[in-house]
């Protein structure tokens, strides 16, 4: 990250009680899901999904409503720890440790996993505020301006609020409102960024903005994005893993192979909009 290279970090390892000393050494596959299941009450969500995500790429999950993208997507930082009738079976690893092992910390997990969701959501504080909520909270010990000025211009969003720092994150449009959230979520550093449809709520010309905004970020970070546009997905991931009825990982492979030559029909048949 050029600008931000020398800027302190404080490395905090996702198991409960340990800080690391250094970064982890970066291997090729961030996220691993094995055989992993989800419940909400007696429904099943996702029905033995195994699949590896790669660092640094933008990977794309589509499907129907209710095929369980958003429910993976949730899986990976344990967002469902929060709905009292969820239950995960299976693995979900992040550089070769499993979540849900009883010693990981979810709030320190979730430092090194972000998440953007659907509807923009800033806090009704000022825009420099917003950014550095989250260096507050994990203890941050160097320059806050100087990190908040950089996550914004990560966010492609300075040049538009630099001179208004101090005005309410709620005055911005929809759009800059939803880069606020992502400069918010990238601001502690985070290795993977997860994106729960985040160009549903906004026009095209703002939607346009976010894609090139990931493009730009999956040059630092794993890009994972929930979307419903197959579209968008072709545009800007460059893998893309289908979900289709019953929660299950129907074909998971490079974009270019998903739409042009998927492998089962029931993808095609997705895809090309014969059902869903």
């Amino acid at each position: 990250m050029s600008e931000s290279d020398s800027a302190p970090k404080i490395q905090t390892s996702i198991e409960t009680g340990k800080t690391d000393s250094a970064p982890p050494e970066t291997e090729d596959v961030v996220i691993e899901s094995r055989s992993l299941d989800v419940y909400y009450g007696d429904e099943q969500a996702l029905d033995d999904v195994s699949m590896e995500i790669r660092e640094r790429e933008v990977t794309a999950l589509i499907g129907p409503s209710g095929c369980g993208k958003s429910t993976f997507l949730r899986c990976i930082n344990r967002m469902n720890d929060m709905i009292d009738v969820c239950r995960v079976e299976g693995d979900v690893e992040f550089s070769g440790k499993n979540v849900y092992d009883d010693n990981v910390d979810s709030v320190a997990l979730r430092r090194k996993i972000g998440i953007v969701f659907q509807k923009p959501n800033p806090f009704p504080k000022s825009i420099r505020d917003n950014v550095a909520y989250g260096l507050k909270i994990q203890g941050f010990d160097g320059d806050v301006d100087e990190r908040v000025e950089e996550s914004l211009k990560e966010a492609a969003l300075w040049d538009e609020v630099k001179d208004q720092l101090d005005s309410s994150g709620l005055d911005l449009s929809g759009g800059q409102q939803q880069r606020l959230c992502i400069a918010r979520a990238i601001a502690p550093d985070p290795e993977v960024v997860l994106m729960d449809e985040p160009t549903s709520a906004l026009d095209p010309v703002a939607a346009s903005k976010i894609e090139d905004l990931i493009d730009d970020l999956a040059g630092e970070y794993t890009v994972i994005i929930v979307t419903h546009n197959m579209q968008q997905a072709a545009r800007i991931s460059d893998r893309t893993a289908v979900f289709l009825t019953g929660g299950r990982l129907v074909e998971y492979d490079d974009t270019a192979t998903i739409f042009e030559d998927p492998e089962h029909q029931r993808v095609e048949d997705y895809i090309t909009g014969k059902f869903g």
